[in-house]
Protein backbone atom coordinates (compact mmCIF):
# COMPACT_ATOMS: atom_id res chain seq x y z
CA UNK A 1 0.00 0.00 0.00
CA UNK A 2 1.43 3.51 -0.95
CA UNK A 3 1.58 6.45 1.52
CA UNK A 4 -1.21 9.11 1.48
CA UNK A 5 0.36 12.31 0.26
CA UNK A 6 -1.58 14.34 2.71
CA UNK A 7 -4.41 13.38 5.54
CA UNK A 8 -7.04 15.83 4.77
CA UNK A 9 -8.18 16.89 1.36
CA UNK A 10 -11.14 19.11 0.97
CA UNK A 11 -13.25 18.51 -2.37
CA UNK A 12 -15.42 21.80 -2.49
CA UNK A 13 -17.99 21.38 -5.82
CA UNK A 14 -21.63 21.49 -6.19
CA UNK A 15 -21.67 18.90 -9.43
CA UNK A 16 -22.25 15.51 -8.09
CA UNK A 17 -21.04 13.86 -11.06
CA UNK A 18 -17.51 15.84 -10.92
CA UNK A 19 -17.12 15.17 -7.03
CA UNK A 20 -17.75 11.21 -8.03
CA UNK A 21 -15.45 10.97 -10.38
CA UNK A 22 -12.83 13.01 -8.61
CA UNK A 23 -13.13 11.46 -5.30
CA UNK A 24 -12.49 8.00 -6.83
CA UNK A 25 -9.42 9.47 -8.87
CA UNK A 26 -8.06 10.88 -5.18
CA UNK A 27 -8.83 7.77 -3.33
CA UNK A 28 -6.76 5.12 -6.31
CA UNK A 29 -4.25 7.74 -6.49
CA UNK A 30 -3.47 7.76 -2.51
CA UNK A 31 -3.78 11.15 -2.62
CA UNK A 32 -5.08 11.66 0.94
CA UNK A 33 -6.05 9.43 3.99
CA UNK A 34 -9.53 11.10 4.19
CA UNK A 35 -11.41 12.88 1.50
CA UNK A 36 -14.20 15.43 2.77
CA UNK A 37 -16.84 16.49 -0.21
CA UNK A 38 -18.75 19.38 0.60
CA UNK A 39 -20.92 20.63 -2.23
CA UNK A 40 -21.33 24.15 -1.08
CA UNK A 41 -18.95 26.99 -0.50
CA UNK A 42 -20.91 28.56 2.10
CA UNK A 43 -20.66 25.25 3.96
CA UNK A 44 -17.53 24.84 3.43
CA UNK A 45 -16.79 28.22 5.11
CA UNK A 46 -18.70 27.13 7.62
CA UNK A 47 -17.01 24.02 8.38
CA UNK A 48 -13.61 25.83 8.42
CA UNK A 49 -14.73 28.71 10.57
CA UNK A 50 -16.25 25.91 13.47
CA UNK A 51 -12.86 23.85 13.03
CA UNK A 52 -14.92 21.33 12.24
CA UNK A 53 -12.41 19.91 9.34
CA UNK A 54 -8.99 21.15 8.81
CA UNK A 55 -7.38 20.45 5.34
CA UNK A 56 -3.75 20.02 4.14
CA UNK A 57 -5.38 20.40 0.58
CA UNK A 58 -8.43 22.24 -0.95
CA UNK A 59 -10.22 21.45 -4.63
CA UNK A 60 -12.36 24.32 -5.28
CA UNK A 61 -14.83 24.60 -8.39
CA UNK A 62 -15.30 28.22 -9.26
CA UNK A 63 -18.68 28.23 -10.52
CA UNK A 64 -21.20 27.39 -7.74
CA UNK A 65 -24.46 28.46 -6.59
CA UNK A 66 -25.04 30.83 -3.37
CA UNK A 67 -21.02 31.41 -3.50
CA UNK A 68 -18.42 30.77 -6.11
CA UNK A 69 -15.30 29.77 -6.16
CA UNK A 70 -14.10 33.44 -5.53
CA UNK A 71 -16.06 34.95 -3.55
CA UNK A 72 -15.07 31.63 -0.99
CA UNK A 73 -12.07 32.72 -1.06
CA UNK A 74 -12.78 36.08 -0.13
CA UNK A 75 -14.34 34.60 3.09
CA UNK A 76 -11.25 31.95 3.66
CA UNK A 77 -9.49 34.91 3.72
CA UNK A 78 -10.81 36.57 6.71
CA UNK A 79 -10.48 33.03 8.99
CA UNK A 80 -7.86 32.86 11.50
CA UNK A 81 -6.01 30.18 9.92
CA UNK A 82 -2.87 29.91 12.64
CA UNK A 83 0.68 30.15 12.00
CA UNK A 84 2.76 27.56 9.71
CA UNK A 85 -0.04 25.52 8.30
CA UNK A 86 0.07 26.82 4.13
CA UNK A 87 -2.99 24.81 2.96
CA UNK A 88 -2.58 24.45 -1.17
CA UNK A 89 -5.32 25.28 -2.98
CA UNK A 90 -6.08 24.15 -6.71
CA UNK A 91 -8.48 25.67 -8.48
CA UNK A 92 -11.20 23.42 -10.56
CA UNK A 93 -12.68 24.53 -13.48
CA UNK A 94 -14.33 23.25 -16.42
CA UNK A 95 -14.69 27.17 -17.44
CA UNK A 96 -12.73 28.19 -20.84
CA UNK A 97 -12.94 32.15 -19.85
CA UNK A 98 -9.44 33.09 -19.60
CA UNK A 99 -10.83 35.42 -16.94
CA UNK A 100 -11.27 32.65 -14.04
CA UNK A 101 -7.47 31.65 -15.09
CA UNK A 102 -6.10 34.92 -14.60
CA UNK A 103 -8.31 35.91 -11.36
CA UNK A 104 -6.91 32.60 -10.04
CA UNK A 105 -3.03 33.26 -10.59
CA UNK A 106 -3.35 37.02 -8.79
CA UNK A 107 -5.25 34.90 -5.60
CA UNK A 108 -2.28 34.33 -2.83
CA UNK A 109 -4.32 31.36 -1.53
CA UNK A 110 -4.51 29.73 -4.74
CA UNK A 111 -1.42 26.79 -5.62
CA UNK A 112 -2.60 26.09 -9.36
CA UNK A 113 -5.44 26.03 -11.61
CA UNK A 114 -6.78 22.91 -13.18
CA UNK A 115 -8.79 22.12 -15.70
CA UNK A 116 -11.73 19.41 -15.24
CA UNK A 117 -11.51 16.59 -14.98
CA UNK A 118 -9.11 16.39 -12.63
CA UNK A 119 -7.01 13.51 -13.82
CA UNK A 120 -3.92 10.65 -12.25
CA UNK A 121 -1.51 12.67 -14.64
CA UNK A 122 -2.19 15.85 -12.75
CA UNK A 123 -2.48 14.77 -9.76
CA UNK A 124 1.58 13.22 -9.88
CA UNK A 125 2.35 16.26 -11.47
CA UNK A 126 1.23 18.02 -8.46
Amino acid sequence: MEPYRYKLCLLIDDNFIDNFVTRKILETSFFAETIVVIQSAVEAIAQLQAKAIEPDVIFLDIRMPLMDGFQFLKEYDSLNHGEGKRVKIFMLSSSLDPGDFQLSTQNKHITQFIHKPITKKVLEDL
